[in-house]
């Protein structure tokens, strides 16, 4: 009896087992079915740990989908779209890092021949490039019934690229080219074969025109400030957001006989390449409250961003697109400033990068609104001869001492005559305590400060915007620092303490 139960057992477990290693060996091939017929994730053959569109992402536009044949589908054309730029993205990491890593995946046999000559050629000479596309715009001219092979040509791709001997920067260009393409599906992916330079017809190069000199004989008249609320600094679109305070502050500029003031936005705070729609929402909103009082809007750009690698030149690109586009329209705005204080990037990020990102961020306003004028906002008189043929009014900062305004601003002029000219920041804190040493200047000090400035901005005619409405409890530390004796003055630059109540400057700044 036992004996029979010990053989009963014996064939239920090599049942059980054989019936388990099929079903493994089953699920196996299942799962590499299905692998086979999907093809590996574009992310991962890439070796990116986040999406493409976070990493790399030019403005392309289809301006022609005719086709004798096959109509393109909106399936195939977003696949095809996706590759090609994929394709462009390897090419740019390949010469940047002088390595094959990723080629064979968006370029056939053929075309990856040249690409690898180029990158033995640049190991020999101890070359490398940081280059970068930003705009594409594409006209189909054949795709096949089978749907495994298109060719387009690619108009007008502008390019930049910043090209090293070992770390030395030997020389920036930006060329406009175009291009025949072909690619072929293989593997459920699309490839390019050819990537050859063509001529560029006259006609597909735009001519943009802009209408800002009704904008500009406004800003000639500026009168205004640099705003934040008081329970929001630096933060004005946060979670503290209160439509209710914003109006009242807004009424009280107003009632001062200002009539312009200038936000903030941050490249974070706002979702960097995916702007976030709510943020959008609240700067209309803004805006609105704005229009309601009478007063226009100068918008700064990209405050607290600091990487003007190109690299991701296209990130921030479609990130003011998307603000840009957004707003253009609204009656309240002014004008566009593309970024407060780059200037004191020069030194850690590199003068040549900084430049380089700023002025083709110009152009790319420029082009996206039509009707606005763009600057940039210098720290000194000084620096704001940098880019002064781009810039459509050159703004600047001044918190030295009022006597040695004028010398600063006339040799300003004088290298630039022909542009409108805002001293877009200036003040003085009124902060005299401790960890000040009890130096500097009190409230009637500060009073004294801008008695003096105001009579020489009406002698001289100079549009202006102080800084600021209020004085503020808390400054982050990425304004000044963690240390008291820095960030203790930023407190207290304001005409209204942060209780509201009117400090003595109030007076010297109100028109009315």
């Amino acid at each position: 009896m036992a004996i029979k139960l010990n053989k009963a057992l014996y064939r239920t477990v090599l049942i059980a087992t054989f019936i388990a290693i099929n079903a493994l060996i089953i699920s196996g091939i299942g799962a590499a079915w299905v692998f086979m017929n999907t093809g590996a994730d574009k992310t991962s053959m890439l070796h990116l740990e986040v999406p493409m569109e976070d990493v790399y992402k030019p403005n392309m536009e289809w301006v022609n989908l005719d086709n004798p044949g096959r109509p393109m589908e909106k399936q195939a054309l977003g696949e095809i779209t996706n590759d090609y730029m994929n394709a462009w993205h390897v090419r740019n990491i390949a010469y940047k890092k002088n390595d094959r890593y990723g080629i064979e995946d968006f370029y056939t046999d053929s075309a990856r021949v040249r690409l690898y000559d180029h990158i033995d050629l640049n190991l020999k000479n101890n070359n490398w490039y940081k280059r970068t596309t930003l705009n594409h715009t594409s006209s189909l001219d054949f795709y096949t019934a089978d749907g495994t092979m298109v060719v387009f040509k690619d108009y007008n791709v502008e390019e930049y690229q910043e090209t090293y001997e070992g770390e030395k920067l030997l020389f920036k260009e930006k060329d406009t080219t175009s291009y025949q393409v072909m690619m072929l599906l293989e593997d459920g992916f699309w490839r390019i074969r050819h990537l050859k330079e063509i001529p560029t017809p006259k006609d597909t190069t735009k001519i943009e025109l802009r209408n800002i000199q009704g904008k500009l004989k406004k800003i000639e008249n500026i009168k205004g400030i640099n705003y934040y609320p008081k329970d929001s600094s630096w933060d004005t679109f946060g979670k503290r957001f209160n439509d209710s305070i914003i109006k009242n502050d807004l009424k009280i500029i107003q009632r001062m006989g200002l009539n312009t003031l200038r936000i903030f936005i941050q490249y974070e705070d706002f979702g960097k390449n995916r702007v976030n729609p709510k943020k959008l929402a609240l700067l209309k909103k803004v805006l609105d409250l704005a229009e309601e009082t009478n007063l226009e809007v100068l918008i700064t750009l990209f405050d607290f961003y600091g990487d003007y690698d190109v690299s991701n030149w296209t990130l921030t690109h479609r990130h003011a697109e998307q603000i840009v586009k957004a707003v253009k329209d609204h009656p309240a705005l002014l004008a566009w400033d593309i970024k407060n204080e780059p200037d004191l990037d020069f030194e850690s990020r590199g003068k040549e990068r900084v430049l380089g990102w700023l002025e083709q961020m110009v152009e790319n306003i420029k082009k996206w609104d039509k009707n606005h004028p763009v600057t940039i906002g210098w720290s000194s008189p000084e620096a704001g001869i940098e880019l002064a043929n781009t810039v459509d009014f050159v703004s600047f900062h001044y918190y030295r001492e009022p006597s040695k305004f004028i010398q600063a601003y006339n040799v300003l002029k004088g290298k630039i005559p022909t542009k409108p000219k805002l001293l877009q920041e200036y003040g003085m804190s009124s902060y005299k305590g401790l960890w000040n040493f009890y130096r500097g200047a009190d409230e009637e000090g500060q009073l004294a400060y801008y008695n003096e400035m105001q009579n020489i901005l009406k002698q001289e005619n100079v549009p202006y915007m102080f800084w600021t409405l209020y004085d503020f409890k808390n400054v982050p530390s990425s304004v000044a620092g963690s240390l008291p004796w820095k960030s203790k003055k930023q407190h207290f630059f304001g005409c209204l303490d942060s209780l509201g109540n009117k400090k003595p400057a109030f007076k010297a700044l109100s028109i009315k």
